[in-house]
């Protein structure tokens, strides 16, 4: 076979193996976004602490982000994946311990443990934008966040079948669920050959970090992440809260989650071709508009039919800013400065995405569900107007032909 066929056949491999770890690691996280709230309101004595353990979650996500990033740079991707996952098998057992003996501390702490593994995952994107070829990037990328389309379909049914697997401690029996999905994509793990980072990258240091944020580039790309994913979860996160206190019965809850997480995976069959054929900064401006549509039909109404239009548009919206996002942020960086670009990037993004959870909590119970909404369209607006100052100042560039050429590997900004 031909050595680019070999290579080209090798990097679909590894990008379907990931896209499987990712369709693991999603549904159990799936699972667990589903009945957190839940089981949070069940241990807190203070109600309004519902959400505390998902903020805590990916507050651990975004403090072990730069840790991992940089693990992996030394250790490689795949024993770093590796593990992320014994990390999260650990978060599962302490979890299931925790609604034993109904205990809000340590359900607390196995949600440490659980952004922690989360922030293991975030990197699998990047893993297969480095085994593919620059035309095959985007779609590497999207199609392993395309693995999450499986958690969309079996999430929220594996949540509602598990739930009682041991009756007299309602939940314990979805965290066993988690637990059997880290274990299955360990095997799978084993099996992906990743390449180490060359020695070059490991000794050369590139610019600085404060340069490489200041780039516009990088400043699109981290808005269009930190707020996608911030509005995303800001709404998504009492939307089990908030179906409940308008008597809506857990298994329409959990209808309503997979219609999201199906909204959040299932375009990504496509959206890397999307970005290829209408310009990347197009992709991330429509998905704003599809997050601040979400918002109008939830300030709208509470029907079942409402919060299902709604999440679901939430979730291609989150599709369209997030592989987007990660697609802009593969040309702010060279080589030898991928792993603390991306460490950053997520750093930031994560951070927050843990404010927003935070405050999701707090906004709901004493503002209520409108107010949770509106809180998002500023920040939706604001990547808006950064993607068109973004556009002005290429186009203004090469209209005094000043721009310099893209990079062979490179398409212009459209």
């Amino acid at each position: 076979m031909h050595p680019r066929l070999l290579n080209f056949s090798s990097a679909k491999k590894n990008v379907s193996l990931l896209a499987i770890c990712q369709a693991l690691a999603m549904t159990g996280n799936v699972i667990l976004f589903t009945i957190a709230a839940l089981v949070g309101q069940a241990l807190a004595d203070d109600k309004s602490l519902a959400t505390l353990p998902l903020a805590i979650l990916q507050l651990a996500t975004m403090s072990v982000t730069i840790p991992a990033s940089l693990l992996m740079r030394q250790v490689g991707r795949q024993l770093g994946f590796i593990t992320g996952v014994l990390i999260g098998l650990l978060g599962a057992g302490l979890g299931i311990y925790a609604i034993l003996t109904n205990s809000f501390v340590l359900f607390c702490g196995a949600a440490i443990l659980f952004g922690s593994f989360n922030s293991f995952v975030s990197f699998y994107r990047f893993a297969a934008a480095e085994v593919a070829t620059e035309a095959f990037r985007s779609q590497a990328i999207a199609l392993v966040i395309a693995g999450g389309v499986v958690a969309a379909i079996t999430g929220p049914a594996l949540a509602t079948w598990s739930i009682d697997w041991l009756r007299e401690d309602t939940f314990a029996g979805s965290l066993i669920a988690i637990a059997i999905l880290q274990g299955i994509s360990l095997g799978f793990l084993l099996l992906v050959n990743l390449p180490r980072s060359g020695e070059a990258a490991h000794h050369e240091k590139g610019r600085s970090l404060l340069a490489i944020v200041r780039q516009p580039i990088f400043i699109v790309a981290g808005l269009g992440s930190m707020f996608g994913y911030g509005v995303m979860i800001l709404v998504m996160t009492v939307t089990p809260l908030a179906m409940t206190a308008h008597t809506h019965p857990f298994h329409e809850t959990a209808t309503v989650m997979q219609w999201h997480v199906l909204g959040m995976f299932a375009p990504s069959f496509f959206t890397g071709f999307l970005i290829a054929q209408w310009g990347v900064l197009t992709i991330i401006s429509l998905g704003s508009l599809l997050s601040l549509s979400c918002i109008a039909i939830n300030l709208w109404g509470t029907g079942l039919l409402s919060f299902s239009i709604a999440l679901l548009l939430l979730g291609i919206g989150w599709n369209f800013l997030f592989i987007g996002s990660t697609t802009l942020l593969t040309k702010a960086y060279t080589p030898a400065e991928k792993a603390k670009t991306q460490a950053i990037h997520d750093f930031l993004m994560f951070g927050f995405v843990a404010f927003a959870t935070m405050l999701s909590g707090s906004v709901f119970q004493n503002l209520g569900w409108k107010a949770v909404n509106l809180a998002g369209i500023p920040l939706m607006l604001v990547v808006l107007i950064a993607v068109f100052l973004l556009q002005q100042q290429h186009s203004n560039l090469r209209k005094t032909e000043t721009l310099q050429e893209p990079a062979a590997n490179q398409k212009p900004f459209r």
